[in-house]
Formats: C-alpha cells, structure tokens, sequence
C-alpha cells in the first residue's frame, strides 16, 4: 500500500513539472502572466542575481521609510484633531508605488460606514508619543460625500459602489 502511494507522489511530481515547463514562457524565462519588471517600474538592479532574473537581497533599507503597517487601519483626523475615518486599504501602481488610499468614513459601530479613495499624497504622516498620526485636509462631511467604493472579492479590486 505504502508503495503505491510512493509511486503516485512521485508521478504526480513528474506530471506537474512537466506542465509547470510547459507553461514557461520561452522568449523571457518566467511563468506565464508573471510580471514584467521592464514595462512596471524599475529598481536598482546592478547585481549579478539580478542580471539572471533572480531577486535582489537588500543589505541596507531607507532610513526615512515610512511602514504600510504604520498606516494600514490606522485612524485618519482632520486639521482640528477629529477623527474623520481609518485607512481600509492602500492601492498601487504596477511600478509598486501607493497611488490612493481606501478609508473608511462614516458609520456607527460598523453601520453606515463609506469606503472612499484619497488620493495617497493627501495623508500626512507625523509620528506623536511613538505612535503614527494620519491627517487629511477634508472635514468629515466632505469625506462622506465623496463617491464610494466596494470591494469585489470576485474580481480582487475595488469598484464604483457604496457596499
């Protein structure tokens, strides 16, 4: 019994390398519908690995960096210090940079809320007592006006739409 699984594994494992290779796409190396780094964006990649379509390892991170986790399902204030909505999500580009930030607005223990998008050079960062501040210059009813969005879990990206 122990031998038949054996073989099974191991023709399971031969079939799907076989197809995995079949799917390669032959003029660039990589599996089909993998993302083109030449036509998204560009990094510095002036090392050997690189060169071989292999990643970079990164000896050093900028100092100034600012976190997604400093960010994401944090609570967003106006000028006045109010607190006006919390950041959903974060969208961006196909070169990787956040392009609009999905906050939450509205609502009441859950009901009512609104996702809107912000465009993410409207949110200011400042850090308080260690801990992350998100501003935005709209006051809380601008915000609730703005146009909605949900998120499509079919499609995996947010649409026009309240929920």
């Amino acid at each position: 019994m122990l031998k038949s699984y054996l073989l099974a594994g191991a023709l399971i494992a031969t079939l799907s390398g076989a197809a995995l290779a079949e799917q390669m796409n032959r003029t660039t190396d990589r599996p089909a519908g993998a993302m083109d780094r030449s036509t998204t964006g560009t990094m510095d990649r002036s090392t050997t690995g690189a060169a071989a379509g292999r990643p970079d390892f990164l000896t050093t991170l900028p100092q100034n960096a600012l976190l997604v986790s400093n960010i994401h399902d944090q609570n967003v204030y106006d000028p006045q210090e109010n607190k006006i909505g919390e950041v959903k999500d974060l969208v961006l580009d196909r070169g990787g940079k956040v392009t609009a930030a999905i906050l939450s607005v509205g609502g009441f223990l859950g009901m009512g809320e609104k996702d809107i998008a912000v465009a993410f050079s409207d949110l200011r960062a400042t850090e308080r007592n260690n801990k992350w501040w998100l501003t935005i210059n709209a006051t809380k009813d601008e915000l609730k006006n703005a146009t909605g969005f949900r998120f499509d879990k079919n499609k995996g990206l947010w649409t026009l739409g309240s929920k």
